[in-house]
Order: C-alpha cells, then structure tokens, then sequence
C-alpha cells in the first residue's frame, strides 16, 4: 500500500531514523554472556516508516509484509505487545513498515522500529509513560532500543543502555551496504578478545571527533570472515577514511561534499546499495517523547 492509502483509511505516519557507530570499542566480556562497549551512536537521515491505526479491537496485528520475518518473531510487533499492559484492556493497533534501512546492516533498522513503535504507541494509546519508563521497557527487547528512546546522539557505554549526551558537528556521510548480512550475535560470539580494553573518558574527546583515530574493534573479524565486505571495504577505502558501522555489513565515510558522494555513488560495486545521508542532531518525534508535542 502507497503512504496516502494508509493515511485515507486513518493511519498515522512516524519515522524511525537510523544510526551510524562513529567508533566502537569492545571492552570486556561480562558474566552474563554480553560485552561491555564504548561508541558514539550518531542518528542519521536515512528513513524506515511506520504507519500505525489504533483501534480498541484488543489485537496487534501486522499488516505490511516481511518475508523474511515470521510476526511472532518481528521486534516491531513484540514492542507493541511490551507496551500493551501499559494501555487499556481494549487497546489495538494494526502497523505497516515501509523499509528503507537495509536490514543486518549496523544501522539499527530493526531497533529503531521497534522504539518508534513504543514512542507513538505511549501517545496513540495514553500510557503515559516517561522517556526513561520507556527505556527501561526497550532494554528488555534489545541493548540498542534505548538510545533511539534517548532520541539525541549520545556517548554509549554498558551494553549500550549507559547514555550520555554527545554534541557533534553536523556531517554528511557515504553509506554503502554491501549484498551480505551479518548476525550481530554470531559476531560477538566469535569475538575473540585477548585482554580487556582500557575504556576510554568521553571528557576527553573534544567536540570534533577524528574518525582517523577511532576504530571499530568488530571490523577485523567481520572483514576476514565476509569477503563480500571486504571488497566493499576495500573500495570505498580509497576514496576517504572507510569505516563499518555496528556490527556490520554497512560501510560508511564522512564526505566533503554532497558532490564528492554523488560521484562516488555513480561508480560504487554493482549488487551494492548506496546512501548519501546526513548527520541528525535530535530524533524527529524527540518533542513527543518529551511530551512537548
């Protein structure tokens, strides 16, 4: 269905932007199986959409198409049903994505759905809960839920859930997102780490970050296993500081110019997606969040 059919039959639109790591640092295994991280999580102007018509049928159901993705199994509708004691006995919703975010990517697509999805059902169905109320509840579904609740680019350390806000110069990126994906958690599972990293101070990077010194402590493992990836890698890398984002499989680079990206993107790999994107300094529904919308 087109976005003005939806909106006709009283659907409502909301955005779910994604995310770049601009550094990931790996610090430690801890007893629970997860690692302990450091990144800079910086949201950018690349788009999933959600369209979402309560109702007070009681039901959740999904009505866009994810033939990858069985329903019980897509985050998108497991956050709806997370918030659902929150509401009235009653409260339904039916929920259409339009994916634009390439998915096991490193970009966050699936998180930043599923906190979308609290945020404009906190509003539609008047659970009243709070910004952090809400962060809470998205930690139980995924460790990156919570900073897209935070909704401002943040310095990131626990799993992820320890936000702190982080200003940085607004920038234009070059994504590409190479025909392969890649298990967040098969690789942290191979991760090998042969001692513990020294965590660094956010006081003190300063407010321009040099991406040249910042590192992501994943991409080894996933070039070497992903050749794919490595290709792409490999190819951007000559026309900038090259870096992949999350886990994997996007690659991305700060850019010039929008022109400089343009004339990247003309000659990037075939059977590779590319983005020209720019750096967010807030979520778009941060005011609804905060209650100021």
């Amino acid at each position: 269905m087109q976005a003005n059919e939806l909106r006709d039959i009283g659907f409502k639109e909301f955005l779910a932007p994604a995310k770049l790591n601009l550094f990931l640092h790996v610090i430690n295994k801890r007893a629970d199986g997860y690692h302990n991280i450091q990144t800079v999580f910086q949201l950018i102007n690349l788009y999933d959409h959600i369209f979402i018509k309560a109702n007070t049928s009681g039901n959740i159901r999904r009505v866009s198409d994810h033939p990858t993705i069985q329903e019980n199994d897509d985050l998108a509708i497991k956050a709806a049903q997370i918030l659902k004691p929150f509401a009235e006995n009653q409260s339904g919703a039916e929920i259409f994505i339009k994916k634009n975010i390439p998915m096991e990517a490193g970009l966050g697509g699936g998180s930043s759905d599923a906190a979308t999805i609290l945020i404009a059902l906190n509003n539609l169905w008047h659970c009243q809960l709070s910004q952090k109320e809400l962060q809470e509840l998205a930690l139980k579904l995924g460790a990156d839920i919570p900073f897209f609740i935070f909704g401002q680019n943040a310095w990131a350390e626990g799993i992820g859930e320890k936000l702190t806000p982080f200003s940085n110069p607004t920038e234009d990126y070059l994504v590409l997102a190479p025909n392969e994906k890649v298990s967040t958690k098969a690789v942290f599972e191979s991760l090998e780490l042969t001692k513990d990293r020294i965590p660094l101070k956010i006081a003190g990077f300063s407010d321009e970050l040099d991406l040249k010194n910042l590192a992501n402590d994943l991409e080894k493992g996933v070039l070497k296993k992903f050749k794919g990836i490595s290709l792409v890698f490999d190819w951007l890398s000559q026309f900038g500081h090259a870096k992949m984002t999350g886990s994997g499989s996007c690659i991305f680079m700060p850019l010039g110019s929008i022109a400089e990206g343009k004339e990247i993107l003309e000659k990037k790999p075939q059977d590779t997606l590319g983005f020209i994107v720019r750096g967010l300094n807030s979520h778009p529904h941060l005011n609804l969040m905060l209650g100021t919308e």
